[in-house]
Parts: structure tokens; sequence; C-alpha cells
């Protein structure tokens, strides 16, 4: 009886076959193949030398010392095409340009960063199922076919899912089009308490398994109520809303949905830790993304001075709440935190569970 033949994966360890797919897909990765220098590049695409220098560093990557170093690929050269084409980006200042391209940079690169491990599994497992059927088959051959499905696949649904969030973006902006726009909204903050005595304590698997949970339960608790996620950095999470009303729903599911993972526990090892929530309304500078003002630092210095379990609101997103039926607050004494003198606070509860209570 003849024995099966090793499999390519078997074979090699995670080194080999990442250096085995950098070798044969970077041309596809890429583009092609690197054929042009920089002034090379600055006359097919009509673009000055300094100028696509700074697209590039913008966009995150490294420049070297040498102009006449063939770096360059054909999607290089439409890359600079399309920028042009971008008459908002083009024709503004060089640092709009610059931020611009620099904020997408950084999106693409965490993105990248996160899906390595992600891309080398799955192309891993396309080559074993690939060389268990044809044992034989060119390793080459079978890593390029097995990496272009995987990114193909990828490129289609990061796509799809920009197209969705654009038509999302689209439907909640207001205002004129370009620039940084300010308008009203609520802002809040959720963040873990003891988050950082914590991790002390924990290995890595019962790390990630702590902020996965705390990063699905509040992200169910934002999008399900019409709100949308700012920023995700460790402990905590920023979140945006139309309204005081959405916000305050959003606050209030977040602080009930981490009490039943509490009760439940995130593992043998740990529990999901309580949590705090800040949440203002007003006027926020919205720039590339992210926020900024006064309502900004004020939803985060109400999470800090926050009891944990609790939503602590602003003044102005308790005048917005004041006589909405399904919310109680109570107001609070007004605290000196750091930036501001007199901060007004309120906590915010359900209307039947402060009926309860009393």
């Amino acid at each position: 009886m003849c024995t099966p033949c090793p499999r390519i994966v078997v074979q090699m360890d995670r080194a080999e076959l990442s250096a085995l797919v950098q070798a044969v897909v970077e041309p596809y990765l890429l583009g092609g193949p690197r054929r042009y220098d920089r002034g090379e590049v600055a006359r097919r695409a009509g673009s000055p030398v300094e100028s696509n220098r700074r697209l590039w560093i913008s966009l995150g990557f490294a420049v070297g010392p040498d102009d006449e170093t063939a770096e360059y690929t054909d999607a290089d050269v439409a890359a600079v095409r399309n920028f042009r084409r971008l008459d908002a980006l083009a024709s503004t200042d060089v640092r709009r340009q610059s931020a611009s391209v620099r904020t997408m940079g950084q999106a693409m690169a965490r993105l990248a960063e996160w899906q390595v491990d992600l891309v080398v599994e799955e192309i891993g497992n396309r080559i074993d199922a690939i060389t268990a059927q044809d044992p034989r088959a060119d390793p080459e051959v079978v890593a390029r076919e097995a990496t272009e499905e995987v990114v193909t696949s990828l490129q289609e649904l990061l796509a799809y899912a920009w197209r969705r969030h654009l038509a999302a973006a689209l439907d909640r902006s207001v205002g004129g089009y370009g620039g940084d726009s300010v308008r009203e909204m609520a802002v809040g903050f959720a963040d873990m308490v003891g988050y950082t005595r914590l991790t002390r304590h924990l290995i890595a698997e019962e790390l990630s398994d702590l902020l996965e949970t705390f990063e699905a339960v509040t992200t169910a608790a934002i999008t399900a109520n019409g709100g949308w996620v700012i920023k995700n950095v460790g402990d905590e999470v920023m979140f945006a809303a139309d309204t005081a009303v959405v916000g305050a729903r959003i606050g209030l599911d977040i602080q009930e949905a981490a009490a039943a993972q509490t009760r439940r526990g995130v593992s043998d090892a740990t529990t999901m830790p309580e949590l705090r929530v800040g949440l203002a309304y007003g006027d926020v500078l919205q720039r590339f993304g992210d926020l900024y003002g006064s309502t900004v630092n004020t939803a985060a210095r109400l999470t800090g001075v926050a009891r944990p379990g609790t939503v602590l609101i602003d003044d102005g997103a308790a005048h917005r709440l004041a006589g909405e039926p399904e919310f109680a607050m109570q107001h609070l004494r007004s605290v000196r935190v750091r930036g501001i003198s007199r901060l007004g606070s309120h906590v915010l509860r359900r209307a039947s569970e402060a009926g309860h209570q009393a």
C-alpha cells in the first residue's frame, strides 16, 4: 500500500511558508513586478517626484534615498493617477492632502497587520487542500494559486464592507461637502474598571478572550441602537449617536449586557469586569472619522468619575432627555476635573428601574 506523500504545509514551518508566499505572490499583490524608479513614475503619472514622495510617505511606506532604484509597479503609477483625479484632494492644500492620505494609510496598515495571521493561515489551509488532491504539485504554483484565491476573496469582502460603511456614513452626514464639519451629537465612552490590574494576572489567551468579549458586547449595543463605533483603544470604546436618546439607550444597553457577561464569566480564569460609561451631548468637530472638542472631553471626564456599573451624563444630554418617559436622572453635585472647573453630571437609569428602586 502506497504511503501518501507528505503535504507542503507539514514539510514547511511558518517562516518557510511565509517566505514562499512572499516570493511567488509579491508581483500579484503589488500589481506587477517592480520596474520603475521615482522619475519614471513621475513621467508616467504626470505628477512631480516630490508630490509622489509625499504621497508615498503619507501612506506609510518607506522611501529610500536612491531615486533611481526600481521600486515601483504599474499599480503604483495607477494609484498616483487616481489621486490626481480626485479633485477634492488634488486641488486642496498640501497639509490637507497629507492628512487625508495619512489617515487612509494608517487605517489600511492596521487592517493589514491584523490580517497577516488570517491570510497566512488560510493560504496554508488552501495549500493543504490542493496538495492533498495532487501531492506532486509544484509548491510555487500551489502557493500562487492558493494566495490568489485567498486575497481575491478577502479583497471582495473588504470592498463590500467599505461600501456598506460608506453608505451608512453618507446617510448620517449633514451639511456641506468636504473639509472638517461641526455638528450636534451624543458622544460616549465605556471602559473596563480595574483593567490594568486585571491584565497582570491574565495569560495572553485569557486577555484576548476578555478584549473580544468587551468589544463584542459594546459593538452590539452601539450598532443595534443606531449608533456607531468611533474607535476601540485597549480597554475603552468610543461611540457616537445622532441624538441624546439613542446615546442614552446605548449607554444603558452596554451596562446591562456587561452585567450579564459578568454573571456568565468570560472564561474559567476571569470574569468580565464592571464598566463605566460617560455620555455628553453638544457640538462636535468631525475630522477624518474621529471626533474632537469639549463635548468629547466632557464625555471622557464623565467616564473617569463614573461609578462602576453606572451611566453618567452631562448637562447637555440631561437637557435633551428631560421629559423622555423611558429615562430617569439623578442630579449629582458638580465636580472639578482636569480641564473643567465645574462638571455637571447626572446618573442615568431606565424609568422602570428607578421606579422599582423607589
